[in-house]
């Protein structure tokens, strides 16, 4: 019996070293704009039925429960949180914030294909597109947004709407309309870095559409959308994933204990 009290307190110490890895990275992108924390999720496994519920006893009634003994834990999933994150005042004409639901869709100019991310600080490139800002990949705007060279500013309304101001006049000129993306399932969008997602079979497709429909948020414009993360909640759950990993530590001491004591015994 003891050497499978060694077998389960393992199984519940790689699962709570796996949630470890998962808090170490929701802290380790508290300052991440844009990013969303994720939730680690346990299952229990198989049980070793000594007796099954509703099993004859000796004198032929049916117990009422049986002994089932559970064999440890599992890591089942890691959920993404979406909920909104607080906006930051940047100023920046370039820098959007979705409020609500939505993806901005960017193209992937490496693999020519459409990726998705939380995060507004886009940049001008020597095109004049609207790109996210990256220091190693250019990555524009679907549809892609082109601001002229005389433009003296820009202004973002809510529903996604882009204008500029240009001499001689200083008039809005409509450029075009900023388009986001909205999934069915967002927690089963592929992450891939850079704050940035890549749809599968369970996000399903993508749906584009204009900000302030149905289901889609808004764009505000000079702000930043920050990380989700609660540090305080984060180091909460650090404590106490830790406490949990040390009585599983101790419960494989106990069993080693046990498992000496019956190998002296066998010696007398």
């Amino acid at each position: 019996m003891s050497v499978q009290t060694l077998y389960t307190a393992a199984t519940g110490m790689q699962s709570l070293e796996m949630k470890l890895d998962v808090i170490a990275n929701n802290l380790a992108n508290v300052n991440t704009v844009g990013f969303k924390k994720d939730r680690a999720n346990f299952k229990d496994l198989f049980y070793r039925n000594e007796t099954l519920p509703g099993a004859q006893d000796a004198q032929g009634q049916e117990t009422a429960t049986g002994i089932q003994i559970g064999l440890g834990s599992r890591l089942s999933s890691v959920q993404t949180d979406f909920t909104q994150g607080d906006f930051q005042q940047t100023g920046g004409q370039l820098d959007l914030a979705i409020e609500g639901n939505g993806f901005f869709p960017v193209h992937n100019l490496a693999t020519g294909e459409t990726l998705y991310t939380r995060v507004g600080n886009f940049s001008i490139n020597a095109d004049g597109a609207l790109v996210l800002g990256s220091a190693s990949t250019g990555r524009p705007l679907e549809p892609t947004i082109t601001i002229p060279d005389d433009a003296t500013g820009i202004v973002i309304s809510a529903d996604g709407d882009v204008s500029v101001r240009q001499p001689p006049h200083n008039i809005l000129n409509p450029l075009g309309t900023i388009q986001l993306a909205l999934f069915q399932n967002p927690e089963g969008l592929l992450k891939l870095g850079d704050n940035l997602y890549a749809e599968t079979d369970a996000s399903n497709t993508a749906v584009l559409g204009t900000p302030g429909q149905t289901g889609i948020g808004l764009i505000r414009q000079n702000v930043l959308e920050a990380s989700n993360v609660e540090p305080v909640r984060e180091l909460i759950d650090l404590i106490t994933t830790q406490r949990a990993f040390e009585l599983n530590s101790q419960t494989v001491q106990a069993g080693d204990r046990i498992l000496e004591l019956v190998a002296n015994l066998s010696r007398l």
